[in-house]
């Protein structure tokens, strides 16, 4: 209980940081994943091909390489800053920035593979009566392809978002003061890793439970209400 009351209001910050990356990173990754996933069912090959690609790579990429990359990569080595320079907390918000940028990019690979999935549960005489009524292919997606796979998908989603949140711990090795950067360092000035462990275990728990439970009660409603 010593470490609890020591350490709370630095764990109540760390944590909000994650929820930060993990709310800020699955909005990127919607974005670019439902992006990828019109792409890889276009009938252009070029599209298709460059959708296969990048789910390709990511998906077989570890994160911490990607992580590492947007920080050494883009930043060090290219000079691309997400934050202005000349701001006192440059580094820890643009390291921040980068964080997120490399969470949204890998996990929109997971995103696109769970709403082609999705996809392809809608039936082909949907889309070619869209076709019939002279939709072109992206009101066709817009109006009644992609409605109907978020409804299929909306519980895998669930999943992918509880594993953003848990991967957002890759952020603490380009020094994002998230929980896992906190954890480390309470480990190192305090003996006692089982407490501390179980701490930030049950921390993570109370983030992803209400997520998953969230995510398959919303997924039920939307499919019973769907028949």
């Amino acid at each position: 209980m010593n470490i609890l009351s020591q350490y709370w209001g630095q764990m109540l910050d760390a944590f909000w940081v994650t929820i930060q990356l993990t709310v800020l990173a699955g909005i990127g990754a919607l974005v670019i994943g439902t992006i990828l996933a019109a792409m890889r069912v276009s009938p252009i090959p070029v599209a298709r091909w460059f959708g296969a690609t990048y789910v390709t790579i990511f998906r077989n990429t570890p994160l911490t390489l990607i992580i590492v990359f947007c920080s050494f990569g883009l930043y060090q080595t290219l000079g691309v800053a997400l934050a202005p320079e000349e701001s006192r907390t440059f580094i820890n918000t643009n390291n921040f920035r980068l964080a997120v940028l490399g969470l949204a990019i890998y996990t929109a690979a997971f995103v696109c593979e769970s709403l082609r999935a999705g996809i392809n549960t809608v039936a082909v005489g949907q889309s070619e009566a869209g076709r019939s009524l002279g939709l072109t292919f992206t009101q066709n997606l817009r109006y009644i392809v992609l409605p109907q796979s978020f409804r299929a998908v909306i519980a895998p989603l669930g999943s992918v978002l509880i594993a953003l949140t848990k991967n957002s711990t890759v952020a603490a090795v380009i020094g994002v003061s998230e929980a896992a950067l906190l954890m480390k360092e309470m480990i190192e000035n305090e003996a006692a890793i089982f407490v501390i462990g179980g701490l930030f275990a049950l921390g993570f728990m109370i983030l992803t439970l209400p997520t998953g439970l969230l995510f398959g009660y919303i997924g039920k409603r939307l499919e019973v209400a769907s028949r």
